[in-house]
């Protein structure tokens, strides 16, 4: 049986990229302009294509090339363009040239020749007059041959089994004459708030950290991120799921090779005294005033996770929240289980690095229900891989800018320029985003 063919745009670690395989698609390649990034990728996802560069000046051609594709028919292509159309309301915001990565995202979907196309951003791109944006992307769409889902939605990740609250604008498309996605229905309730609806309530910050040992207890931790701790605690299905402890929990992805004793990406933050009796004077669900950290409500759901800024920005690491039941921030491990990645996917050994990786990424169980109806809307049935696959090398993990610029063969130094140009597009969508939904929340 067949399985549909997807590739990934700003891939990141992989967000994307697992929840599509997890729907039942084989990626692949995916295109990711950061290397540290690309070799995360090419560790979790080892028979996956990574080109670490720019969608600028890639075409679909090289992209086929890479992939051994061939001829073959691309049946999905996802991803989610930095773009900044918020300043020139009046004007054709997609001739802007902050914008131009996301008529990239056009031009390779088209080049493709690829049967449907996620694309995915942040909520703020629906709100007020920016949505002038996106009344241009979908009509640069069009004239390309593809058709657009409309009324556009905003998805929120814990409506789809992820104890964390994170919204996103999806965009289904297709070519003219293929059968459009449509949006998935929500599965779960946000754990912690009252719902009118008659879902599930979904997984908690409890349900999805209560089995894991504190990183606190393993010495070892302040200069390594791995530990064979003597054991686990008892799991919830979600943490169950998490740790691959049945065959459901792999959904319709390859099962990978993994050791599930070991504890990994947990790396421990040291605190000062005062900041841990700041974090125990916190209630849950409360900022900590002084380091505006948000504490973890042990019955509820994390607030968004967010990115920290990258080496071209000074590597500050992302804003980790604070443990329910202890007094420090969480870990990697701990913000991956908030975001949806199982235990056997790995993240970069530095923790700024690892958070920022997460952060980025789209939290795979709503990557999974949006690829799901993509296969439905393909008419594919997906089907479970029997064999299971080995993962890359450990070194991948280990990677800094200039080693993992090296393994992929591109210069470090227009690595980093190009970085800092996608970092500063990155940042002025987030802050003018965060200042809208600022707005509309307090008029």
């Amino acid at each position: 049986m067949r399985r549909p063919i997807g590739v990934d745009l700003f891939a990141g670690a992989g967000g994307m990229s697992l929840g599509f395989e997890q729907a039942g698609f084989d990626v692949a390649a995916a295109v990711e302009i950061d290397p540290v990034h690309c070799a995360v990728h090419k560790f979790n996802f080892p028979q996956t294509a990574v080109i670490s560069r720019s969608v600028e000046r890639l075409s679909g051609r090289e992209i086929r090339l890479a992939a051994g594709l061939g001829t073959r028919t691309v049946d999905c292509v996802f991803g989610g363009a930095p773009c900044q159309g918020f300043s020139l309301i009046g004007h054709r915001v997609l001739d802007d040239p902050r914008n131009s990565l996301v008529l990239e995202f056009v031009r390779i979907v088209s080049e493709l020749d690829a049967r449907t196309f996620v694309f995915e951003n942040v909520k703020g791109l629906t709100l007020g007059h920016h949505r002038q944006f996106l009344n241009e992307l979908v009509a640069a769409f069009n004239a390309k041959g593809y058709q657009v889902r409309l009324p556009w939605r905003v998805l929120n990740a814990g409506n789809f089994g992820t104890p964390q609250s994170r919204e996103r604008l999806i965009l289904f498309g297709a070519k003219k004459g293929e059968v459009l996605p449509d949006y998935p229905a929500a599965i779960t309730a946000i754990a912690g708030r009252k719902s009118k609806t008659d879902l599930s309530s979904g997984p908690t910050c409890a349900d999805a950290l209560g089995d894991l040992p504190d990183a606190e207890l393993f010495p070892e931790l302040n200069t390594i991120d791995s530990v064979r701790p003597r054991r686990f605690g008892k799991p919830s299905p979600y943490a169950e799921e998490m740790r691959c402890l049945s065959n459901d929990a792999w959904h319709f992805a390859h099962p990978r090779q993994w050791d599930p004793a070991v504890l990994t990406s947990s790396a421990r933050t040291e605190h000062t005294d005062i900041s841990r009796r700041r974090f125990s004077e916190t209630a849950e669900g409360d900022v900590e005033p002084i380091s505006r950290l948000f504490k973890l409500p042990l019955g509820g759901v994390s607030n968004t996770l967010r990115a920290g800024t990258d080496g071209a920005r000074g590597a500050f690491t992302s804003p980790r929240p604070i443990h329910y039941m202890f007094d420090r921030c969480i870990t990697v491990r701990e913000m991956a289980r908030l975001h949806g990645f199982p235990d056997w996917f790995r993240f970069n050994a530095t923790k700024w690095h690892g958070a920022r990786q997460i952060g980025n990424a789209v939290p795979p169980p709503l990557a999974r229900a949006v690829a799901s109806q993509v296969i439905s809307a393909l008419g594919l049935t997906p089907s479970r891989p029997a064999e299971a696959i080995a993962l890359g090398s450990p070194a991948l993990l280990e990677m800094n800018v200039t080693s993992a610029a090296a393994h992929f063969g591109v210069h470090p130094q227009k690595t980093r320029r190009d970085q800092k140009s996608g970092a500063k597009k990155r940042r002025q969508i987030d802050i003018e985003a965060e200042r809208i939904s600022a707005r509309v929340a307090y008029g």
